[in-house]
């Protein structure tokens, strides 16, 4: 074979292995040019008796709603006493290790936990670990995680900082990747929130930036769009029962996630906006000179 067929075979089997196609389904390549057979119409005799119009076989049957809510909820109770139980980081980073309660981690290669200095003011949520970041073990790496750092470095924010003053701490709502980059689905982000909750409350911020519609929505509790909760403050207070006694609400602000602008660049422009109202809070908080 030539090189140049080698390069690229391998240039498309490692796109499908990003798009999270990771997994043969025959040990025969298939035809996609010929076109699928039909089987003949199953011969019904009028002697048959007809099944309902509503009928499912049971070997088919879909779950009730109830279960399918009910074993979301029990997998959330898990979650928490997890999350509950750890008292440092590192217990959380653990703890979360050892959480099987997600499909997701079955098909990611890595757990993400976190990136940067935990000791910072400031800390970022993101949504979920994409391609790059599963490879990696880090949040934000790739073509994404750079355009992240630049716009951070305009407000003198830097995840390798020691400084805490100019560093910042990074994590997201989940901590496997979706397959294929999917958006997290509603119970994958219940099931995960006691998880940053208390990841929030161990690395005690005093400022976050909720970074895409995932993380806005999911830590603030709404569901508006990051249009409309982009471009002011608003007050996070935990939500998970017994993760955390009651504390102060933390001046939290939502802002497009990297991903997007690499697709909508003309929306950098409010992320600029959205960066220098952080920067004035900073300010005013006293976290940096004025």
């Amino acid at each position: 074979m030539m090189q140049a067929q080698k390069q690229a075979l391998t240039a498309a089997l490692r796109w499908h292995i990003d798009a999270g196609a990771d997994e043969a389904l025959s040990d025969k390549p298939g035809d996609a040019a010929r076109p699928a057979v039909k089987p003949p119409p199953a011969i019904q005799t009028a002697d048959a008796p007809r099944p309902p119009q509503n009928f499912t076989p049971a070997a088919q049957a879909v779950p009730e709603k109830e279960d399918v809510a009910g074993g979301t909820h029990e997998l959330k109770r898990k979650a928490q006493e997890l999350a509950r139980s750890a008292a440092t980081l590192e217990d959380l980073c653990a703890a979360i290790t050892a959480f099987d309660g997600l499909d997701i981690k079955r098909t990611a290669t890595n757990m993400v936990f976190c990136d940067g200095n935990p000791r910072a003011p400031v800390m970022l949520v993101g949504e979920a670990p994409g391609a790059d970041e599963d490879r990696m073990g880090r949040p934000f790496v790739g073509v994404s995680g750079r355009l992240l750092d630049r716009i951070l470095k305009c407000i003198n924010l830097d995840r390798a900082e020691e400084d805490p003053g100019k560093a910042i701490y990074i994590s997201n709502i989940l901590n496997w990747r979706p397959p294929g980059n999917r958006t997290p689905t509603p119970a994958e982000v219940d099931v995960c929130l006691p998880f940053i909750e208390r990841h929030i409350i161990l690395a005690q911020p005093k400022i976050l930036i909720l970074c895409g519609g995932v993380s806005a929505k999911a830590l603030l509790g709404v569901d508006s769009s990051i249009s409309r909760l982009r471009g002011k403050w608003h007050g996070y207070t935990p939500r998970t029962e017994g993760v955390v006694a009651h504390a102060a609400p933390i001046p939290a602000i939502a802002t497009y996630h990297p991903a997007y602008l690499l697709r909508t660049p003309l929306q950098k422009k409010a992320v600029w906006q959205d960066m220098l109202i952080i920067q004035e809070k900073r300010r005013e908080m006293k976290l940096i000179d004025l």
